[in-house]
């Protein structure tokens, strides 16, 4: 999937640092997923919440934080629409409005770039039909984003051993559930407790059983990182 408006997000873990192994991970497991119903957001993301509108509410670090996205399932493409608190959350309000629509042409400016966003935000409140004028437009307008967005507002991997706990904590698993992937319930604990580094196979059997993105499982945890 597409991500737009990561911005938002880099914002947030300033202010919220706990946040941020999180955020990245979910950022990592959706840029992997291919969602063309609701359907397949609720079986990995059992907390989501599928809202009207195309709308998916995110339960981030357990439940402080909530992840607000619009999801253009034919085009294939997510909009960050909110990252905040669950009373923030229940107090934001959407307001369409009109917006101009900007000749097409590189991103150049932060001006340039929340003209861009301002148009996206538009085609994600109302679809358009892929093959069309306005669906034609809003796939390079996509594109136009994710460029600039990952050369000004770059996301790196999650810490593998955070973007396991996410797992864990999206699928309801506890450590046992780990067992058949990297073996005995002692060595589970040392793996999430940083006691032991992941082995190619524990990193392949998590990947497959549990669908982490291995390009995150493969980086070395935080406290190995200056080894």
């Amino acid at each position: 999937m597409k991500i737009v408006s990561v911005k938002i997000l880099r914002e947030f873990w300033i202010l919220f640092p706990n946040a941020e192994q999180h955020l990245k991970a979910w950022v990592d497991e959706v840029k992997q997923a291919a969602w063309l119903q609701p359907s397949d957001i609720k079986e990995k993301y059992r907390s989501a919440s599928i809202l009207k509108n195309r709308r998916v509410v995110f339960n981030i670090k357990g439940n402080d934080y909530r992840l607000i996205v619009s999801v253009a399932y034919r085009f294939g493409a997510v909009y960050i629409k909110f990252i905040g608190t669950p009373v923030r959350c229940n107090q934001c309000r959407n307001h369409r409005t009109g917006v101009a629509l900007m000749e097409i042409r590189p991103i150049h400016s932060e001006a340039d770039y929340k003209a861009v966003m301002r148009e996206v935000s538009g085609y994600f409140d109302d679809e358009p039909t892929p093959g069309t004028a306005a669906g034609n437009r809003f796939e390079v307008l996509l594109t136009l984003v994710e460029a600039y967005e990952a050369k000004h507002f770059p996301i790196d991997l999650p810490d593998p051993v955070e973007a396991i706990k996410f797992r864990m904590e999206q699928s309801d698993l506890t450590a046992k559930d780990l067992v058949p992937m990297i073996g005995r319930l002692n060595r589970v604990y040392e793996v999430l407790n940083r006691k032991r580094s992941l082995t190619l196979a524990m990193i392949w059997k998590l990947h497959n059983g549990l669908g982490i993105p291995a390009t995150s499982l493969i980086r070395p945890p935080s406290p190995l990182q200056s080894v």
